[in-house]
């Protein structure tokens, strides 16, 4: 088998470190799935072999790989990965989105998708420039969340608009008019949440491209975190959905 390569954006593969993100991504997109690692500290550990026994049942290559774990994933506790094909998605058209406006943080990102997938939010677009969805980094603090849900990227937001544009828009902004529970309570079907980059949030424009919406806090603090934010908009958004099932 060819070498591993450290992780990098033009690889045409990735790595998913973790044994509960390895699990996802057997479950979820078995056949991106190229090489299963492992480490000799767990080979006979309950998580490993749960691991090793779905490889084997699809015909994924199981090796050992001590070193090559503990480089690709930079952490001394990664006692798995599976090596995966990197894909692509199209959005449902007639489901919510969360769109992203240049998102960089790696952490951030992985987050939000792991929100996005506890809400029922799977479509998720990222505007570039916008942090790698692949990057080792993102897919561990997503948990495995990213291969159960439907990414994105696209070159600006107009070209978001242009594909999808028949989706109410609702971008997060610190001078929006309408409070949030207000906008979710009125929410056009099918919406997607618009939110900016960490450090400069959505240019002023985009309060004319849509209902801007604020999340009301204290003076004590500047503005959220952007993954705290998109947290409390999904909810907000998909309250109702979730109470229609209880």
């Amino acid at each position: 088998m060819p070498k591993l390569a450290p992780y990098h954006r033009d690889l045409p593969y990735a790595y998913a470190p973790g044994i509960f993100p390895s699990h996802a991504l057997l479950q979820a997109r078995p056949a991106c799935a190229r090489r299963l690692l492992v480490h000799s500290a767990a080979a006979d550990s309950e998580g490993v072999a749960s691991l090793r026994a779905r490889c084997e049942a699809l015909g994924v290559r199981v090796e050992t790989a001590d070193h090559a774990l503990a480089r690709l994933s930079r952490k001394e506790n990664c006692f798995a990965a599976v090596v995966f094909d990197k894909f692509s998605d199209e959005l449902a058209s007639d489901a919510p989105h969360v769109v992203l406006h240049r998102p960089a943080d790696m952490g951030n990102l992985g987050t939000i998708l792991r929100t996005c997938l506890g809400f029922g939010l799977r479509d998720v677009a990222l505007v570039r420039p916008a942090a790698d969805v692949f990057d080792p980094r993102v897919v561990r603090a997503s948990m495995g969340a990213l291969f159960s849900l439907r990414v994105r990227y696209v070159d600006d937001f107009p070209a978001y608009r242009e594909a999808y544009p028949h989706h109410a828009l609702y971008p997060f902004m610190l001078d929006g008019a309408l409070p949030l529970a207000q906008a979710a309570a009125q929410g056009r079907r099918p919406y997607a949440l618009v939110f900016g980059n960490e450090a400069s949030g959505l240019p002023p424009d985009f309060a004319r491209m849509g209902q801007a919406v604020r999340i009301r806090h204290s003076d004590a603090i500047d503005s959220l975190n952007l993954a705290m934010a998109v947290s409390i908009a999904a909810y907000a958004f998909t309250e109702r959905d979730f109470q229609k099932g209880d």
